[in-house]
């Protein structure tokens, strides 16, 4: 294909994408069958799997299927990854995408919030990485594993400390096997998003003042200048991934926040303090998902939430983030 001409080919090669039923997962799985991949969605949902796995049926290149997997079950990951490789004659590519996301007071988040995180985050890309590896290592086009982190794993961000932290154990895992992986031609890839145009946010566990956090969260999330295109943003971690790069760090602002960080650590973790007294204080223990706070608690400032986050709300229509049929398809 013309616009990838400048790439090594990765047609014909088989890639995994876990968490690849909707948002930025569902984007990179249609980049990898583009570019003439086989590609295999993992992702816990059965209804919402067989709804990507149809939005991308008429991807021109590589086939795309999906199958019901739990990455943070290791025996569940390995028998898949077994599956796959005996159908599909080996693995090439594979990206850990799965996880969650949790907005609130650490207090309110509470111990379990950070145990989920580990669990859903870290301990997924643990796995597949893990159970990933002897595939990758055994590709004759040289295997390719992708862990996507975040900037939230560069930089300590408040209300978001479960996540963070997660993202910070994929961050250096990402880093540590890229170096023990060179000498068996496997390239790892540490990828650092900032915010995208997901929809995510119908999908994300909101604790403490709700009903504000997911107000600031949602806005924030959608708005074009602070956030990235996520349709753009698959096509970048693809290409990446593709080019073997080593890390990859979307968005202008997730770039400069992580130069800052590692220039004056000190000052951004001031400044951090500084944002964290914006941010909604109260509320009690536990969470709600997005889409059950915009439903039943009603958000402070519909319509400036309306303004700002339009696009993030299309996105959730085109990417999955819906119960139901998902309602546009590229």
């Amino acid at each position: 294909m013309r616009m990838f001409s400048s790439a090594p080919s990765i047609e014909g090669l088989t890639a995994v994408v876990t968490g690849g039923s909707r948002g930025l997962g569902l984007l990179m799985g249609r980049q990898l069958a583009r570019r003439g991949c086989d590609v295999v969605l993992l992702a816990r949902d059965e209804p919402e799997l067989a709804r990507a796995v149809g939005q991308l049926g008429n991807t021109v290149g590589g086939s795309v299927r999906g199958a019901v997997c739990d990455v943070r079950d290791r025996a569940a990951v390995q028998e898949e990854f077994e599956r796959i490789a005996g159908r599909h004659g080996g693995i090439d590519i594979v990206i850990a995408n799965a996880g969650i996301i949790q907005v609130g007071p650490a207090d309110a988040l509470g111990r379990e919030g950070f145990e989920d995180a580990v669990d859903s985050i870290f301990r997924g890309a643990l796995n597949t990485a893990l159970e990933a590896l002897p595939y990758l290592r055994r590709s004759e086009a040289g295997g390719r594993l992708g862990l996507i982190g975040s900037i939230g794993g560069l930089i300590a961000v408040p209300h978001l400390l479960p996540y963070s932290c997660a993202k910070a154990a994929v961050a250096a895992l990402a880093e540590g096997l890229h170096a023990e992986e060179s000498p068996h031609g496997v390239s790892v890839t540490g990828v650092h998003p900032g915010l995208m145009r997901t929809g995510s946010h119908l999908h994300a566990h909101f604790g403490g003042d709700k009903r504000r956090e997911y107000a600031w969260f949602s806005a924030l999330a959608g708005a074009p200048v602070l956030s990235m295109d996520a349709e753009r943003a698959a096509e970048r971690i693809v290409s990446g991934l593709q080019r073997r790069r080593t890390r990859i760090v979307l968005t202008p602002a997730a770039r400069l926040g992580a130069a800052m960080h590692g220039v004056a650590p000190v000052a951004t973790t001031r400044l951090m303090s500084v944002v964290v007294r914006a941010l909604p204080s109260g509320g009690g223990r536990g969470t709600d998902e997005g889409a059950t706070v915009e439903a039943f608690d009603r958000p402070p400032a519909p319509r400036l939430r309306a303004l700002v986050s339009a696009l993030n709300e299309r996105a959730a229509d085109r990417f999955n983030q819906r119960g139901g049929p998902a309602t546009g398809s590229r």
